[in-house]
């Protein structure tokens, strides 16, 4: 097993960032936060979990131990309940706003920093194989630019029995790689790249890697629930997929939706200030929603246009 190559934060002003990025695919950050300032989050999360019954009964709830009996995944509609309330809260959204993250990113991307706005909750039942998230790229998902990033961040000390992510370093020098059409998951064994590597990912740490880099979740073999962000990020003067900016399912979901609770207007719609290049366009959607070779992917380019259309036609404050 080899283990991750780290970086402490104290170190960042005399590392150049972007050339560990471009040899290895992935840069390790021990203690970039402090966990004091993932605790709002986390307990916000928390609340909703005891809520809606995920957590044993018996336990206290900052200890996350699961209720097997509640356990569920990604395509279940329980998940998605869950989910989207995660999704809905101002201190999710708040969180990759963070100065500190800001700034190490643009160490990485330049000073055009763009947050992408959808960041994903993952919530992990333990020792539910059909949750385990297999080797894949980011890119595959995310569209857009190949130049962008993602920070994933446990909101508690992720051990290796809970499920931390590992990486294959030095996959991304290799391009989109071959998936299976069904899962979006690369064939085991046909990874192409270095070795995986992989360790302890303490509150606090931060694993950044690049789109292409080829990355997978270990089984969370403990009796609590995994709880970690995957945070998006890339310089706003290059390419960016509208479908980042809009919901792109069937159903009638909205910003405004998301928007209901919140106590502050800062971050609505935030990324309207930003002169952001979107690819394909919205004439290349509007082609795209008539000429895609399947009947679902015409009507998801549908979709997103018709969604992008709506939000260009909202207030921008």
């Amino acid at each position: 097993m080899k283990r991750f190559r780290e970086i402490e934060a104290r170190d960042l002003k005399t590392i150049n960032l972007s050339r560990e990025m471009h040899e290895y695919g992935y840069v390790m950050i021990r203690g970039l936060l402090h966990p004091d300032q993932l605790n709002p989050l986390f307990s916000d999360i928390i609340c909703l979990l005891e809520e809606m019954g995920w957590l044993n009964a018996e336990s206290e709830p900052l200890e996350r131990i699961a209720n097997i009996s509640a356990v569920c995944a990604e395509g279940d509609a329980l998940y998605k309940t869950v989910h989207d309330r995660v999704f809905d809260l101002q201190s999710f959204h708040s969180f990759p706003h963070h100065a500190l993250l800001q700034e190490t990113m643009k160490l990485l991307v330049g000073p055009e920093l763009f947050v992408h706005p959808k960041t994903t909750a993952r919530l992990i039942f333990p020792n539910f194989e059909r949750g385990v998230i297999h080797a894949h790229q980011d890119h595959t998902a995310i569209g857009g630019d190949e130049e962008s990033f993602t920070a994933w961040i446990p909101l508690h000390d992720c051990p290796l029995e809970q499920g931390p992510l590992r990486v294959m370093e030095g996959s991304h020098r290799f391009g989109l790689q071959p998936i299976t059409v069904e899962t979006g998951y690369i064939v085991q064994g046909m990874e192409r790249g270095g070795e995986w590597v992989e360790g302890n990912i303490n509150a606090g740490d931060v694993l950044l890697f690049h789109s292409l880099t080829i990355h997978e979740a270990m089984p969370n073999r403990s009796n609590r629930l995994r709880i970690s962000l995957d945070c998006r990020f890339q310089n706003y003067r290059r390419p960016v997929d509208p479908s980042t900016l809009v919901f792109t399912g069937k159903g009638k979901r909205s910003w405004e939706d998301v928007y209901n609770t919140w106590t502050s207007d800062e971050l609505k719609y935030y990324w309207k200030k930003v002169p952001l290049e979107l690819k394909p366009s919205i004439c290349e959607l509007a082609k795209l929603a008539e000429t895609a070779e399947s009947p679902s992917m015409r009507a998801r380019y549908a979709r997103i246009l018709e969604r992008i259309e709506e939000q260009l036609s909202v207030r921008s404050t």
